[in-house]
């Protein structure tokens, strides 16, 4: 189940608001609301709660001090689902219902920072969702309501009258949250967190869950904050994402307490491992580490709740992941300038920013983004960015013109980052004794294996650069001639550069150097060759 369209009429925040997600392909599997406090995205979660309510348990339409904003006209949500179905609900309490399941939801009010109930509870109808929070600022309680769950249903196989398996039993309850921690956390001292204790609250005392970390042995109640947020949210979905798989999940504040990465893991782990294929996730919030998840993932939209006049009638869609603008609801941009006061922020493609910031070059920051044409719109946006970006079967010509009329772009001299890794003068500085010539004769041999495959799909990938459809860039008229004549050479340093070394050369013979590209970026050529790209 997917939204394709969300209205709130005369709802908390908004006169009129129209989310609409039906350009978003595929359709979304997270939707990430960001913002300003105060913009209204916890406000779209009253709205699911409001809607999901008349199934749920038919309850009143609630204080229309509360959910109206005008509070003489009628508050009304519909929502339009990827099958067509629109549900709806209004004031008068009238409307079309989801199903039960159609909905769950979590208020960013969730955090126990110590257990505290002496004895399990024996009411606990999760699957009928009676513990949820009513409204979305009130507290959601349902932490302590999940260990007795799953407590009690490891007590239940343990005595019912027959054998239990402890390793069964570890396999089932046990290690599906100790494999999330993991991923979150990472598997080495001190950072990783392994769940190894799970006793219910028993003869009046409260329950005893104990972690790992390191040689540690820490009780729940100690562990940070952020720990808590994190195995609060594990536990919940463990407990109850079985019983809800065709839904809308909705979150608020999921990154309550966590540093950056922390942020990123948590949120690529509930995403991929909890939320159902079927499922859509929603959630707010203004952290650096889920905006670049979003960013990153293909089946991510990107919601920016900054700038509108909720007061007027007012429809957002997805934001474009290509454009930087979106961080500046984490990291200002006049903050981040200042912050590097002094240095240039060059934009690079993929991760190579990592490899670049080794250099340790004097005044320069890199930052990744994730393509050729991200980093040539955040240049032709903000000038306040420089950009490095792959020759790929780019022309001098070309490259000139860019130059020209893009001064804080550069683009590199050969056809990628790594023909930079394993040029042979390169490999040679890092090892001595390496047979640079045997390795140069093995470059041509692939290339002249490769030639006629790779001039074939030549001109698709040109008509593919965004930087070649600027109305101020000329293409060559000879690009593919030129390139062509380049590619028939043996001569290393004339097809070398349009020479794909990234995917198109096999490094088995590089293989037994094992050579990282962490020391290979060390070398003075590769300083040199990069230093002189970039002036």
């Amino acid at each position: 189940m997917f939204i394709n369209k969300l209205r709130l009429q005369n709802f908390k925040r908004f006169t009129d608001l129209t989310i609409d997600l039906s350009i978003a392909q595929p359709a979304p599997k997270l939707v990430l609301m960001i913002g300003a406090n105060g913009s209204g995205k916890s406000c779209v979660f009253d709205a699911f709660e409001w809607v999901s309510s008349y199934s749920k348990d038919r309850n009143s339409s609630g204080d229309p001090a509360y959910y109206s904003k005008v509070a003489q006209d009628a508050s009304e949500v519909s929502v339009e689902f990827n099958d067509g179905y629109v549900a709806k609900r209004s004031a008068n309490n009238q409307g079309s219902a989801v199903d039960k399941t159609a909905f769950y939801g979590r208020s960013a009010l969730r955090q126990v920072p110590r257990l505290t109930r002496t004895g399990p509870q024996t009411s606990i109808e999760i699957e009928h969702d009676r513990d949820r929070p009513r409204l979305y600022i009130e507290l959601d309680q349902r932490f302590e309501n999940d260990l007795d769950v799953v407590t009690g249903k490891i007590l239940k196989e343990v005595f019912n009258g027959g054998r239990f398996d402890s390793d069964e039993l570890k396999t089932r309850y046990i290690n599906p949250i100790n494999q999330a921690l993991e991923r979150v956390f990472g598997a080495k001292p001190p950072t990783s967190l392994v769940l190894h204790r799970l006793v219910p609250p028993l003869e009046g005392k409260p329950a005893d869950i104990r972690f790992r970390k390191g040689e540690a042995d820490v009780h729940y109640n100690l562990l940070s904050s952020g720990e808590k947020e994190i195995v609060n949210i594990l536990f919940n979905l463990f407990n109850r994402n079985n019983l809800y798989r065709d839904t809308i999940y909705f979150i608020d504040e999921l990154d309550a307490h966590l540093n950056t990465s922390l942020q990123y893991a948590l949120l690529k782990e509930i995403t991929e491992h909890w939320i159902p294929d079927n499922c859509q996730l929603w959630t707010a919030s203004h952290s650096l580490g889920f905006i670049q998840y979003a960013r990153e993932a293909a089946h991510a939209a990107l919601l920016d709740f900054d700038q509108f006049d909720f007061d007027l009638p007012q429809t957002i869609i997805p934001q474009p992941k290509e454009s930087l603008e979106v961080y500046e609801i984490a990291v200002p941009k006049e903050t981040l300038l200042r912050v590097f006061q002094g240095k240039q922020l060059i934009l690079c493609e993929n991760k190579n920013d990592e490899y670049y910031n080794l250099l340790n070059l004097p005044d320069k920051l890199f930052i990744g983004v994730q393509d050729k044409r991200q980093v040539y719109l955040n240049v032709k946006q903000n000038p306040a960015y420089y950009g490095l970006m792959d020759r790929d079967y780019l022309t001098d010509g070309e490259i000139a013109r860019l130059r020209q009329h893009f001064p804080n772009l550069r683009v590199l001299g050969y056809y990628a980052f790594e023909n930079y890794l394993y040029h042979p003068d390169n490999l040679q500085e890092a090892v001595p004794d390496f047979d640079a010539e045997t390795y140069r004769a093995e470059i041509g041999r692939q290339k002249n294996e490769q030639r006629d495959y790779i001039l074939t799909g030549l001109e698709g990938a040109r008509r593919g650069y965004s930087v070649l459809n600027d109305e101020n860039i000329k293409r060559d008229e000879n690009a593919t001639q030129a390139i062509v004549q380049a590619l028939r050479s043996d001569d290393l340093e004339s097809f070398y550069p349009y020479f794909d070394m990234k995917t198109r050369f096999n490094r088995q013979l590089l293989s037994k150097l094992k050579l990282p590209p962490k020391r290979l970026v060390q070398t003075n050529w590769f300083r040199t060759a990069i230093t002189n790209a970039l002036q």
